[in-house]
Order: C-alpha cells, then structure tokens, then sequence
C-alpha cells in the first residue's frame, strides 16, 4: 500500500489472527495484510486454552510494522475475534491464566444444568441466544467454583481483553456481549435475574459500549515498544468477527442473507428486530446484534472446522497434505454423492476426524469416501447443504423471501463451496469479501473518524472495493443438490449422525 496506512485493523479468527492495514482513497477501500499467524489452541494439563499471549505479540510485531509505514501515526486500531471466550482479571490488572478455549470439555452437560437452574426456554425468551454448550454462560457455570473465578476483578471477552493489553482500559463491546447468553438482546442489557439465579458475579462485566465508541489510547510503553505515536486511539468495532463479516456484506437494501463462512459457517439474515418465538427457539435460533443495533438472526452450522482438524490429524500421522491441493483433487470427483450430517456432536470434537467421518457414512448407508481428496468433497458438498437447510429455515420464521446470498470469509475463496452453495440454495451467490471481518471492523473506524457517513455509505465502497464473484445455480447441478438434500434430511431425521 502506498502512502500511510491510516488505519488498523486486528482480525482474530479461531484459525488464524491478522492485522490489515486500510484507507480511503478515491471513494475506494485499500487494503493490506501487514501480519498473519496461526491459531492453534494449546492443550495444557487442565484442558484447551487459547494462547492469547502468542496473538497478542503478533499483533504487536504487526503494529510495529505498521509504525514504520505510517510514520507512526494511523488515525486508529480495532479489534474483533471469536465470541464467547474471555479472560479473567485480578485487582492488579493481572490475567488469572490463558482463556480457555470454547471447545473444552469442561461444558459438557452444562445445558442441563441451564435447564434445570432457570429453564433452556425461559433462557430462550430472556436473551434470544441460541442453546450451544460453548456459550459464555455454561463457561461461567464450569467456572464459577474455580479459584481464578473467586479472585478477578473483571471478566473481558477476547476483543476487550486485546484492547485491554493494548490501553489499559476495561470495557465491553455490545455486539460481542450479545452472544455470551447473559443479555437481553431487545435492550441491550444485561440480565440481572440470570446472575442471580446461576450465583453469577455480574459486577466481572462493565457496561456494555456500542461500535464506534472509544476504548482509550495506547498506553505510553506499548507506543513506544511499537514505535506509534502517543495518544493513538483505539476504537470500539463490531468486535464479534461475524458482526464486522456481516458488515462488509455488499448488500443493497434491507434484505440480506448471509454466509459467512470460516471455522464455522453462520448463516442467516440481518434484520431490524430479533425474531424470539418458540419456534425459533425449537429450530436454535440466534439472535445476535450487529453495528446500529441491527439483528443477525443466524444459526452455526459446522464450517471448515472438520478440514482444518483433518489437516492437523494428516500431519501428526506425518503426512504432507495440504488442503489447497485437496481442493483442487476434490474437482474431479462428482458432486453431492455422498453426504455427511456436518451436525453430528462427534465431529464438533478434536480429534481423528476423517475415521469420524466414515464411521458415520457407514452407519448412515452413505458411501464412505475412498481417498482424502474425495472425503474433502463430500464435506463441502455436506457444509453447503447445511447451509442451505439453516437460511430455508430463517426465510421461514422471520418471514422472508431473498433471491441472493451473500457469501463472505475464507469460503468465499473456495470455488467448489461457492458452486456446491448456490446449487444447495437454488439461489445467486455473491462470493466476497474473504477478508470481510478485517474490512467490517475497519468500516467502523472510518465511520468513527467522519469518513464514512454510515452502513449504506460503507457498503456501497465495498462492493465497489471488492467487487463479489457472481455464482448463479446451474440447474443440473442444483437437481443433484436436492436429491442429496432429501437423503441428509433423511439422516439427521433418523438421527444417524
């Protein structure tokens, strides 16, 4: 990029963290990646954390590459990352061990105990959040007997907890907080009953502040460790990454229904009003707030977490085997002949993913894939399908008819996931941004500093930043797509998976 970088954005996804460097020139967005490291949970010996301390000097080094581009002076920082997750602090401002990461087992069983404590419906009516056992609120359950528990001071979620380190000041983003299933996503409120009836420390949780609001500035030592200027400000962001992915969605209009699709792929529609009826809380419905308070009603259905894992399993087995190259094999099998219930609990779990999935092809009567390349395209195919089967359903209950889908993140850079969705949905795909979360969180900051006038403005610069790739359905393939879908309804229907 040339010229100085104005703004920064850190971008930590479950798989990987980043910081983009961005600017408006010319009614444009330009953008530039100035780091990017892995995300890999570490596995210590009370169960799976994140190493929040690795990311967090990342991110600096990013910084300081920043500096040197810009002279030291951008406009702004942001932060996003996962939801859910979160550190604890002591009254010496100290974090009381590595976040755990949301896939521990120590959750497990913890939506009973919801159920039994407060009722999983009432819960339902409370928050609008959907009932997952990563949520905030079981973490809470598992950890509220713990002695990191009984000595914080203050409970950060993963965005705040990074602008944290960075200002020194403790706040809690609103979108982020809307995911945790304490608040109630109509006021943007916390709950105050749910604390009290779980024996849960409301006062860990500052009030929440909307995007676009400040954290602080840098302290004085990590200016100077990076070499940016004193008084650099950070600034709020949709700090849940689905939020800020949502964001840059180059929509027109009101009715916008999405992919974004990453570690895990949430689908739904942005809307102006949560949607908290029984039977969105039958069908596991979130509701989930996004930059001016707009609804994400979505579900999470599995994403690319099953290749990732597979991945990691092939080179502990030491084998070389890389997924782009699978990709480009998994072409040349057929589409949609053998389907997986992507649902399945046991594949949500670390572990030896591919023996997990044909162990469940051959419960299911499904062919079990023969080679790796043809195991990846049948779980692209099977996460399309998901996909398509979660947006039926929120076009149903909020109501809603769309024509377009908009896919954004990493899925975006996947052809066969963009071809294998539209023909699931029967609907156009617009496939882009990939690096939508980065641009969602930079968008607010150019809101933040008077440069964009708001979401529409931001929008439209994005789809003419980053024009998407147009996938139309083709109909032989869209027929496929429903036979396949009518055998995996007929699985998970079964409950085979």
């Amino acid at each position: 990029m040339s010229g100085p970088a104005r703004y920064a954005a850190l971008d930590l996804g479950a798989s990987s963290a980043r910081l983009v460097a961005g600017r408006l020139e010319g009614g444009r967005l330009e953008i530039e990646e100035l780091a990017r490291v892995s995300n890999r949970p570490l596995r210590l010996p009370d169960g799976l954390h994140w190493d929040i301390g690795g990311l967090y000097d990342a991110m600096l080094q990013g910084l300081a590459t920043l500096a040197r581009r810009t002279g030291g002076r951008p406009v702004s920082i942001g932060v996003d990352s996962w939801a859910v997750d979160y550190g604890l602090i002591d009254s010496r401002g100290r974090l009381l061990g590595e976040p755990y990461h949301y896939r521990d087992a120590r959750t497990s069983g913890r939506l009973q105990e919801l159920d039994d404590l407060v009722g999983l419906r009432s819960l339902y009516e409370a928050t609008g959040i959907q009932e997952l056992e990563l949520n905030t609120i079981c973490q809470l359950l598992a950890e509220r007997d713990s002695p990191a528990y009984g000595a914080a001071s203050e409970m950060l979620l993963v965005p705040d907890l990074l602008a944290y380190f960075l200002t020194g000041e403790r706040r809690c983003e609103l979108t982020n907080a809307s995911t945790t299933q304490l608040m109630d996503v109509r006021s943007g409120h916390f709950v105050d009953e749910l604390f009290e009836k779980l024996e849960l420390r409301q006062e860990l949780l500052a009030p929440p502040i909307e995007p676009g609001e400040p954290y602080g500035t840098l302290l004085e030592q990590v200016a100077q460790e990076v070499g940016l200027a004193a008084g650099t400000r950070v600034v709020a962001v949709a700090s849940h990454d689905t939020a800020s992915a949502v964001l840059a969605a180059p929509a027109r209009g009101e009715d916008l229904a999405y992919v974004v699709s990453g570690t895990w792929c949430l689908v739904g529609l942005e809307l102006p009003a949560p949607v908290i009826t029984d039977a969105s809380w039958r069908a596991n419905f979130s509701n989930e707030l996004g930059h001016g308070r707009r609804t994400r009603f979505l579900k999470n259905v599995m994403g690319f977490w099953m290749l990732q894992e597979c991945e990691r399993a092939w080179a502990r087995e030491g084998r070389r085997l890389s997924l782009p190259a699978l990709f480009e094999k998994a072409a040349e099998f057929p589409d949609f002949s053998t389907v997986i219930d992507t649902g399945d609990p046991e594949l949500a779990r670390p572990g030896p993913m591919a023996g997990r999935i044909r162990a469940q092809c051959e419960r299911t009567g499904e062919r079990p894939p023969s080679s790796e390349a043809e195991l990846v395209r049948a779980v692209l195919d099977s996460m399309a399908l998901a996909a398509a089967a979660a947006l039926e359903e929120a076009c149903a209950l909020a109501g809603r008819s769309v024509d377009r889908v908009h896919l954004v993140g990493g899925g975006a850079a996947n052809r066969l996931f963009r071809e294998a969705l539209a023909a699931a949905t029967g609907r156009t795909v617009l496939a882009g941004p990939v690096e939508s979360s980065a641009i969602g969180n930079l968008m607010v900051q150019l809101e933040a500093a008077g440069e964009l006038a708001g979401t529409p403005e931001g929008r439209a610069v994005v789809e003419a930043s980053f024009p998407p790739e147009v996938v139309a359905p083709e109909p032989g393939r869209r027929e496929r797509a429903e036979r396949a879908a009518r055998r995996l309804a007929g699985i998970v229907a079964e409950g085979h998976g």
